[in-house]
């Protein structure tokens, strides 16, 4: 894999915002967060966390990589499951501290490890005062 190396933020907030230059914002924990929707129909898929080599991986390889918090290791999203998420295209925010991952999902189009479409299958409500949940 080339490695891919991000520049510095620019000093100027107009040249951030409205610039050419790519230089994701990533936290205290070297991580940026990635909102993950389906290409076609726009449904949201899920949130995860994406550091340096992540986002490296991603756009070197078309498939979406991200860290996982919980394991502490790159996690390629769909590389048990068949389930590879395919980018199409990736966007960020004006600050440039999230990013935007449209994608094809590859295999039975499941992204949760539930095997559902979508991590956000439950609504949540107010019932007699108390938040719940309920499944879509």
């Amino acid at each position: 894999m080339k490695n891919i190396t991000f520049p510095p933020a620019p000093q100027s907030k107009a040249e951030l915002e409205e610039g050419a230059v790519f230089s994701p914002k990533f936290d205290a924990h070297g991580l940026v967060t990635a909102v993950v929707t389906d290409a076609d129909d726009g449904m949201m898929l899920m949130v995860a966390h994406m550091n340096e080599e992540a986002l490296a991986l991603t756009l070197t390889t078309g498939i979406a990589h991200y860290w996982s918090r919980s394991r502490q290791k790159i996690w390629k999203k769909g590389e048990t499951s068949g389930n590879l998420q395919n980018v199409i295209e990736i966007r960020t925010d004006c600050d440039q501290d999230a990013i935007w991952i449209r994608v094809r999902v590859a295999g039975d189009n499941a992204t949760c490890h539930t095997g559902r479409r979508s991590c956000f299958y439950r609504s949540v409500a107010l019932e007699n005062g108390v938040p719940a949940l309920s499944k879509l």
